[in-house]
């Protein structure tokens, strides 16, 4: 279904580790996102700038990660924390007590029917972590992008730096789309509606900002 809200995409160049995410942002939307409208950025070029690309090659995987991703459920829309590489990062950002600990309460709770406490207990980092392979956007394709850090901080840069109200967003192509990172003058639940048809794409578009015009405005919803 189409917005009702005006959705202006931004390209961009290829995002690279060391680079300001918020400059970036102030200057691809200079003159085009206004007091009043929302700057929406993938989470993915945020972590990017972070360094928070890991090449798959270079990361050890010892023997818990070997052992639990077998049992992580296939789904789909993507393989999550379903590879060695990907339940190492788990691993390595979460810490190997928590992610087993997660990981007994999840098959316990299955046994009852019931799902999602993985992520409940291993925390929004294990949820963040995108597998190699997801992205087709050399030189990361080949890479494990992990969850952006402190991603409320950095929506605050971007409206100090472009006097608009920012918000650092998780959106795949199946309906998935959650704020993670935000200031205060919107309301994230109808930001999620609007770009739950994921605008920004999830190839090659090169479109990782997008303005949302009007949202915050006074009575704009």
């Amino acid at each position: 279904m189409r917005s009702p809200y005006e959705r202006k995409l931004v390209k961009t160049h290829v995002i690279r580790k060391g680079e300001d995410i918020a400059e970036v942002v102030a200057r691809y939307s200079e003159g085009l996102a206004l007091p009043g409208d929302v700057i929406a950025v993938s989470e993915s070029v945020v972590a990017i700038s972070q360094g928070r690309a890991i090449p798959e090659d270079g990361i050890r995987v010892g023997l818990l990660a070997r052992v639990l991703w077998r049992f992580v459920t296939q789904v789909p829309y993507g393989v999550g924390l379903r590879s060695r590489a990907t339940m190492q990062c788990a691993i390595n950002e979460c810490g190997a007590f928590r992610i087993l600990v997660a990981a007994l309460v999840s098959a316990f709770t299955k046994l009852f029917g019931r799902k999602g406490y993985f992520y409940r207990i291993a925390g929004a980092q294990a949820a963040l972590i995108d597998a190699a392979h997801t992205s087709p956007v050399e030189p990361y394709a080949s890479c494990v992008i992990l969850g952006p850090r402190d991603p409320d901080s950095v929506a605050e840069e971007i409206k100090k730096r472009t006097g608009v109200d920012a918000a650092i967003m998780d959106i795949n192509d199946i309906g998935g789309s959650w704020v993670i990172g935000k200031t205060s003058g919107f309301d994230p639940a109808v930001l999620e509606e609007i770009m739950r048809d994921n605008p920004m794409g999830q190839g090659n578009e090169l479109t990782p900002i997008c303005v949302v015009k009007d949202l915050a405005a006074p009575g704009g919803f």
